[in-house]
């Protein structure tokens, strides 16, 4: 799958933590493939979600080690990338909860999937081989994405 197959079948698109993860940390195939992503989306050329849990693990690392000067240019970075922040209400919590009771997946997991069909997403990218595709959400994993 290309990044145009991706803007050609989908308008919105839902983004895990571990694809902007790569991106910040800025180096190899990942970090390339996931600049192509962001670079999409900053330009308005797709819609990106990102789950609030998303957003809490994309910064705890800054978090953890203390440092607020990282953390601020992690926070800067992500809200000029353009993502629409969805936030976890109870209809998305009850859906979390249905797709981990149906799939199995780890609660942060579910709660991406919910965030992402309740957004309006059609495609979930990440690059966690254990998501799967749910009814409505196509999934597509980074490293399958080629340029």
């Amino acid at each position: 799958m290309t990044m145009a197959d991706i803007m050609r079948d989908h308008r919105r698109i839902a983004v895990d933590s571990n694809i902007l993860i790569y991106l910040l940390d800025g180096s190899g195939e990942r970090a390339e493939s996931a600049a192509r992503l962001v670079d999409a989306i900053a330009d308005g050329r797709i819609e990106g979600v990102l789950a609030t849990v998303g957003l809490s693990e994309i910064l705890v690392s800054t978090a953890m080690a203390g440092d607020r000067r990282a953390f601020e240019r992690t926070r800067a970075t992500l809200q000029d990338i353009g993502l629409r922040i969805v936030v976890l209400d109870a209809p998305t919590a009850e859906l979390a909860a249905w797709i981990r009771g149906g799939t199995g997946l780890g609660l942060p997991d579910a709660i991406h999937l919910a965030c992402a069909t309740r957004a309006g997403a059609t495609a979930f990218v990440t690059n966690d081989r254990r998501i799967r595709a749910i009814p409505n959400l196509h999934v597509i994993y980074l490293d399958d994405l080629v340029a």
